[in-house]
């Protein structure tokens, strides 16, 4: 696992942003849960947000089954919000900003 988080300066008008890069065999749902505690600074663990109240964890990691079952990694993305932030999945990285 590789986790990176890059905050944007203040002066630029960009808000917090935390990228995730998923290992091949984890599923989108735990990276994303993952991203969502680390943007928060909260344990996954203990985190406030339950990804369940925004979307079905299954049905996205069916979309992409593939990724993390040793198959090739697709091009699709799915975007969605959670809370006041914008959550992107990716093939390769889950990304959480304002």
């Amino acid at each position: 696992m590789n986790e990176r988080t890059t905050t944007n300066s203040p002066g630029c008008g960009f808000g917090q942003r935390v990228q995730y890069d998923r290992d091949d065999n984890e599923p989108p749902s735990i990276a994303v849960a993952t991203a969502l505690a680390t943007y928060h600074g909260e344990d996954v663990t203990d985190s406030s947000v339950r990804l369940y109240d925004h979307i079905d964890p299954e049905a996205l990691d069916s979309l992409f089954v593939h990724t993390y079952q040793g198959g090739t990694r697709s091009n699709g993305t799915v975007i969605f919000d959670v809370g006041e932030v914008t959550v992107t999945v990716r093939p390769e990285t889950v990304e959480v900003a304002e």
